[in-house]
């Protein structure tokens, strides 16, 4: 789940916070207008318009959540990235409405362009600074919030984990409530177990309880409602942890729809600006990629038409997104071209394999042209490697969550090429490895896993003794 608990704020943590909201427009205002000044620009009026327009525009583009609904503290290397992008989504609003006006060419472009490149350092270096100093007031022993638990079982278990593993929620668990006595339980007497449900209301009122976690099962959907009845009489925050995350969920988070609350247990990380940052990389990179090695790819192609019978191309149909199937193109580094209901995977010392295919295949540049792949949209440079169709249908029925790994789009290398398992799957445990780590990544995505993968997968080209 993405939003957490909500820290205790003070009149001075709430200014720190509009601080953090104000700090983009007034540093980019500021810098415009120092630039300006710095090169001899002085426009009056125009300059006062781009001004309201940075006013009016930072505030939605590096739009900070609800004080009422404070996120957790991000990191630093996150508050740089969500600084970086958001900053080129304001420039790119201001030359849009620039070009729709017509004034674009009004603007000295050294002005512009050392704002544009100079502005993002300043604006990090603050935010970060500004960034900590909430951090260190909302950690503060002032702020930190007590809870208690209502249920002694798996799923609080869990909870009293990722409360204690971190420290940015603010939270310190006083003891559990249950009915179940502490010998039954096999917990020392005292030193979790504060007593029965019945005793929880009178815990709380004279202990000052900010946070009440009800961790009771479903099926005891009665006892749930009965307890929130009597902790009415209470000032305490009251959150019902549902048993369900006790299983393995792929980016679980809460919503609603038109009010309805619902828990998303099995979704793609791509929704929303991620898919868009996602997106973005796969272009911008993609497209630099292939100019680069666009000799190569000629070169290659002359070679593969001239050392032996048969297409440049190899293309096999294999599964994509959401289970559709895609054509995924590579060059040709066998004397077949096997796409049918049999299809023999590769081994090492394969007869099949050519004397150039063998060196294309060492070195991953068979993958190349998958980069048209990415460039169309049906893959991405980073994602779970797809597979044919016919070892789809065979291992769907072998391991459990296999398909969930189609949530997002294959790649051309992915978390668990990174870490050692690509090649032939001789035995189901090699392909229950390589899909757990597909699954990892749907888990824990952020745009620099893409980057650490991409820089693993350049470095281990010249190492991996898998490809064959």
């Amino acid at each position: 789940m993405n939003e957490p608990i909500v820290f205790k704020q003070s009149v001075l943590v709430r200014q720190l916070v509009l601080i953090q909201v104000l700090v983009p427009p007034i540093l980019a205002i500021g810098m415009l207008y120092g630039l300006a000044h710095a090169y001899d620009w002085n426009y009056g009026g125009q300059l006062r318009i781009v001004g309201v327009l940075i006013a009016i525009l930072a505030p939605t583009v590096f739009k900070r959540p609800e004080l009422s609904t404070l996120t957790i503290l991000p990191r630093w290397g996150t508050i740089a990235f969500s600084l970086v992008f958001r900053w080129m989504v304001l420039l790119a609003l201001l030359i849009a409405i620039g070009y729709l006006t017509k004034t674009s060419e009004d603007f000295p472009r050294r002005v512009v362009i050392s704002w544009a490149l100079i502005t993002p350092i300043p604006l990090i270096l603050v935010s970060i600074t500004v960034n900590e100093i909430v951090r260190r007031f909302m950690l503060a022993s002032s702020n930190i919030r007590t809870a208690v638990v209502a249920g002694y079982n798996d799923v609080s278990q869990v909870l009293l984990k990722r409360i204690q593993a971190d420290p940015a929620l603010g939270l310190r668990v006083a003891g559990f409530f249950d009915d179940r006595s502490a010998e039954r339980l096999g917990v020392a007497a005292g030193r979790e177990l504060l007593g029965g449900l019945s005793g929880l209301l009178g815990y709380a009122q004279t202990h000052r309880i900010d946070v009440i976690f009800i961790a009771l099962p479903m099926r005891q959907v009665q006892r749930v409602v009965d307890l929130l009845d009597e902790l009415r009489d209470t000032t305490a925050s009251i959150y019902f942890v549902p048993d369900i995350f006790v299983m393995d969920l792929i980016q679980s988070r809460t919503a609603d729809i038109s009010g309805v609350p619902i828990v998303a247990m099995c979704e793609t990380p791509f929704q929303g600006t991620r898919g868009v940052i996602k997106r973005t990389m796969d272009v911008g990179i993609g497209s630099v990629a292939v100019v680069l090695l666009a000799p190569l790819l000629l070169i290659v192609g002359i070679l593969i038409k001239l050392g032996s019978p048969g297409p440049v191309f190899f293309r096999q149909r294999r599964y994509g997104l959401d289970g559709q199937i895609i054509d995924v193109y590579k060059f040709r580094t066998m004397t077949v071209t096997e796409d049918g209901a049999s299809i023999q995977q590769a081994t090492r010392d394969d007869k099949r394999v050519t004397r150039l295919g063998k060196f294309l295949r060492r070195y991953s540049i068979d993958e190349l042209p998958q980069l048209f792949n990415v460039l169309a949209g049906s893959m991405s440079l980073v994602g779970p490697r797809p597979h044919a169709v016919v070892h789809n249908e065979e291992y769907r029925r072998l391991i459990k969550g296999y398909m969930v790994r189609h949530k997002v789009l294959p790649g051309i290398t992915g978390l668990a090429q990174v870490n050692g398992c690509r090649g032939e799957t001789t035995r189901l445990e090699d392909m229950k490895a390589r899909i757990e780590y597909d699954l990892d990544y749907l888990r824990q995505w952020r745009p620099t896993l893409d980057v650490k993968i991409l820089f693993m997968t350049a470095v281990q080209i010249f190492g991996d003794r898998k490809a064959y």
